[in-house]
């Protein structure tokens, strides 16, 4: 028998994260040892989805894997630093593969391989060229149910926030959005269904919306709005 490849799971706790990692414990390929999750070091929470530790510890638990957390600072000037002490981390285990749940975004898959290559770790992409109609399908299949909690505020209302992602609620998405908000148009967070072995009780405290100034490539400065639902066990 062969032995599987011991890998880490880069876990955002959301739907695509989730559908990755169920699909690679369903095949026989990889030993995925941790989950790996970027935290804030100010808020202590994810650093996409802003889902609280205390939660994303939770997740781990119920799926039955551990977590591992890596915090940045806020401007992420320590994130290179960090990221190479964590592959070394988990290379002294054994580990030899990264896996993500991106879908199609090639300056992303790049990103990371140039990091993680030269490192000596290998990127895997369980969901990768798969069109977004194809992983909603099977998102909807796989019985994971996972709840927006973020939503781009010129794309997506603030009533979608705290919405499950569902047929209704993909179905009611305007024309122009990516129904796996591959865009950054909505994050979600996953708390049930067969991935899980206990559901995760949680609630929405309040809805705020936050802003970001991103530096352009042509030097202009654009400002991007959000809906952040504030999520509480």
């Amino acid at each position: 028998m062969n032995q599987k490849k011991k890998a880490v799971f880069n876990w955002s706790g959301g739907k695509d994260s989730a559908l990755a990692l169920q699909k690679v414990l369903q095949g026989n390929e990889f030993d995925v040892v941790s989950l790996l999750t970027t935290i804030n070091e100010e808020t202590l929470t994810s650093s996409i989805h802003s889902i609280p530790i205390e939660l994303l510890t939770r997740q781990s638990e119920s799926i039955g894997i551990p977590l591992y957390t890596v915090l940045f600072s806020k401007d992420l000037t320590n994130y290179d630093d960090k990221m190479r002490e964590t592959v070394e981390h988990f290379k002294k285990e054994g580990v030899t593969h990264f896996i993500f749940g991106d879908i199609f975004l090639a300056d992303v898959k790049t990103y990371r391989e140039n990091q993680l290559n030269p490192l000596g770790i290998e990127v895997v992409e369980p969901l990768w060229d798969m069109s977004p109609a194809e992983v909603i399908a099977d998102f909807i299949k796989s019985g994971i149910q996972s709840k927006i909690i973020v939503t781009q505020a010129d794309k997506l209302g603030k009533t979608f926030v705290g919405q499950d992602l569902d047929e209704n609620t993909i179905n009611s998405f305007p024309n122009g959005i990516d129904i796996c908000g591959e865009n950054g148009e909505y994050h979600t967070f996953s708390y049930a269904g067969s991935l899980f072995k206990k559901k995760i009780d949680f609630s929405i405290s309040q809805i705020h919306k936050i802003s970001y100034d991103i530096n352009l490539e042509n030097g202009e400065t654009k400002t991007f709005e959000y809906w952040q639902a504030e999520i509480i066990s």
